[in-house]
């Protein structure tokens, strides 16, 4: 029987042949970058060794640094011979290990003492911002109360100290007397508001021409109509200092003086008063259970070090009660004291958060109690709240690891069954890929990655779908799934182990399309919602629908909202970037910089058309950008008054 060849044929056939012909020329030239990067690391190991030998018996700090030549870790050493060889020789913990695997190389600074090395270190990871260092980013300025040091003084709950200058205002914190820090900002103000009705001053911000409310119910002087005595201020003030470094007897006594002479009379209006503030002073009173031995500022702090992670207990004590308390959980790559250590600069160093005190528990040096003051509690109750900090801070990292392991244990076990389903071997790096679009405006697509359970952010991508006049999410899924998997062919990098779709049947089989195109057979599920926009179940082409189980169901929901989320997001970015192109693309001088300088600047178009010519160059436009576009939405304006 005589067999035709079409010339189809013919060219499927060269198509495979170059095809591996390529593939083969792709892993000939992979297995030549990896011998070359082994020669490089051979090299940049018999580097290292060299200036090894060379460090100095001195004390000093240390900067490590990748290929990229960024800094990644600092350090400090009371002998840097002996500290900076530490990581090059010996075993060390998995996190430590990821850290000196992008060590290509390092350089150090001698100083003259170990307390020079630790302020070099403080500043060299202020100045660097190592990704291995411990690095405390949160930045919060902390409240005080302030009695003002007006001519009629004011109690008030500030966050800026007089002659500091915060991000957020410019302007310069008022003079008087702080009392503080408190942690937390509502035990600032449940303290101020029970001062300001226990004591007399005045609480209006601007003087009022008659009395208020406040001076009818006898909480305010009344200085606007009478006038007060610098030494009743003096007065008022020296029992509010009192009152705030835990003096409060006096006050409970005379409240419940005033409080019987009240009913005696049958004014039992003013009995009610006087009794609610009792009972508010004892609600603070009991909030603040645990009590020290004396009135002075002071903070305990415990810490616990895990494999990855330092936790960091705070309790903030002010006069002479527990008024709140700070956690922190941070990851570290060096040793647990010196990690400790290198926080509490951070924590303290150029803060107006600086107590009287810091106790921390028995360290191996005391170069840190020459920065800061430190104390180090041998016997006592400070040494006994000391370990109770302690306790909370490994509570804490006990609870950490705890649910880690339990979320672990669930997104494998999710994975293992998700595998059986599909019928994989294995299964650790899934992508999805969510269509977003208006009708045929703005169509996009956002790709996420999970890598055993968990989300790997670095590796999420968006894609600006292209070259489509009508929606078609089939034909939106097939080219994003096709240009992020030539992509990644092209540049040898790794492949998923499984690809998931929003949508049903349609997106998938788009997706395998997309995927048989470049000769790839990466399996390809379907992520379904209900009628209410849920997760409901995952569909194959094979399978119409799988059954999954509670712990897997949660997996694929987790996965189906992240997908989304970060495609959505995607879309209103695109969507307002293109209005504001669209309704400012026209006008001379406005560029596609200066459309985005505008954009940042004012938020909207509504706010831009609000601006004025001070304000356009105020955000940063030249005098005659800003002219022309008052004139071009003026001229609007006028056009869409008079119907036109």
């Amino acid at each position: 029987m005589t067999q035709y060849t079409s010339d189809n044929d013919h060219i499927d056939h060269s198509r495979t042949d170059a095809h591996r012909s390529l593939t083969d020329t792709k892993r000939a030239l992979t297995e030549g970058n990896r011998a070359l990067t082994e020669t490089q690391r051979l090299l940049t190991a018999g580097a290292l060794q060299a200036k090894l030998a060379l460090l100095p018996d001195a004390p000093g700090a240390y900067l490590m640094r990748n290929q990229a030549g960024r800094v990644i870790y600092v350090g400090k050493a009371k002998v840097l011979k002996h500290r900076v060889r530490s990581y090059f020789t010996g075993s060390h913990d998995a996190k430590t290990e990821k850290m000196i695997s992008e060590i290509v190389d390092f350089e150090y600074i001698l100083t003259q003492s170990e307390v020079e090395a630790l302020v070099l270190e403080y500043n060299l990871i202020k100045k660097y911002q190592p990704p291995y260092n411990i690095l405390l980013r949160d930045g919060k300025s902390y409240p005080y109360i302030l009695v003002t040091a007006e001519p009629n003084p004011r109690i008030l709950v500030t966050r800026q100290i007089e002659g500091q200058i915060t991000a957020a205002k410019t302007r310069r914190g008022k003079a008087g007397k702080y009392f503080g820090p408190y942690p937390s900002a509502t035990s600032a103000r449940e303290a101020a508001a029970l001062l300001n009705r226990l004591f007399p001053l005045r609480k209006c911000r601007q003087m009022p021409k008659k009395p208020c409310l406040y001076a009818h119910i006898d909480q305010c002087l009344a200085p606007c109509v009478n006038p007060v005595p610098s030494e009743t201020y003096e007065a008022l003030i020296e029992k509010i200092t009192a009152f705030l470094r835990g003096r409060q007897k006096d006050v409970v006594h005379q409240l419940e003086e005033k409080m019987a002479a009240a009913a005696a009379v049958m004014e039992f209006e003013t009995a009610a008063g006087y009794r609610d503030l009792l009972e508010a002073l004892r609600i603070i009173r009991e909030k603040q259970a645990v009590a020290s031995t004396d009135d002075t500022i002071r903070d305990i702090i415990g810490y616990a070090a895990g494999e990855e992670a330092l936790s960091v207990q705070i309790f903030y004590f002010r006069s002479g009660k527990l008024s709140s308390r700070d956690s922190f959980l941070l990851p570290y790559y060096s040793d647990a004291e010196d990690a400790f250590i290198s926080f509490l600069l951070q924590r303290y160093t150029d803060s107006n958060t600086m107590p009287e005190e810091i106790c921390v528990p028995q360290l191996g040096t005391t170069t840190i109690c020459e920065l800061l003051p430190i104390v180090i509690p041998k016997r006592g109750q400070l040494r006994e709240l000391v370990r109770l900090a302690n306790e909370n801070a490994q509570n804490q990292l006990d609870q950490k690891i705890s649910l880690a392991k339990e979320r672990l244990t669930a997104a494998k076990r999710a994975q293992e069954e998700l595998a059986q389903l599909i019928g994989l071997p294995s299964l650790h790096v899934i992508e999805a890929f969510d269509i977003s679009n208006f009708r045929a405006a703005q169509m996009v697509c956002g790709m996420i990655q999970f890598a055993d359970g968990k989300p790997v952010r670095t590796n999420y991508r968006k894609f600006s779908i292209k070259d489509l006049d009508h929606p078609d999410d089939r034909a939106c899924v097939k080219q994003a799934v096709s240009r992020r998997y030539r992509r990644l062919l092209d540049e040898d990098k790794p492949l998923p182990d499984l690809v998931l779709v929003d949508g049903g049947l349609s997106q998938v089989r788009g997706a395998e399309e997309a995927l048989a195109s470049l000769d790839l057979s990466i399996p390809v599920a379907g992520m379904v919602k209900d009628d209410r926009h849920r997760t409901r179940t995952l569909v194959t082409t094979r399978e119409r629908e799988l059954d999954l189980s509670p712990g897997l169901f949660h997996l694929v929901e987790q996965i189906q909202e992240e997908t989304h989320r970060f495609a959505i997001t995607f879309h209103r970015q695109k969507r307002q970037h293109d209005f504001l192109a669209s309704e400012l693309s026209d006008i001379p001088g406005i560029g596609r910089k200066r459309r985005l300088l505008l954009l940042r600047h004012f938020g909207s178009i509504d706010n831009i058309k609000k601006a004025s010519c001070a304000d356009l160059q105020g955000a940063g436009l030249p005098q005659n950008a800003a002219r022309n576009l008052m004139e071009h939405f003026n001229s609007e304006l006028l056009t869409t008054d008079n119907g036109l």
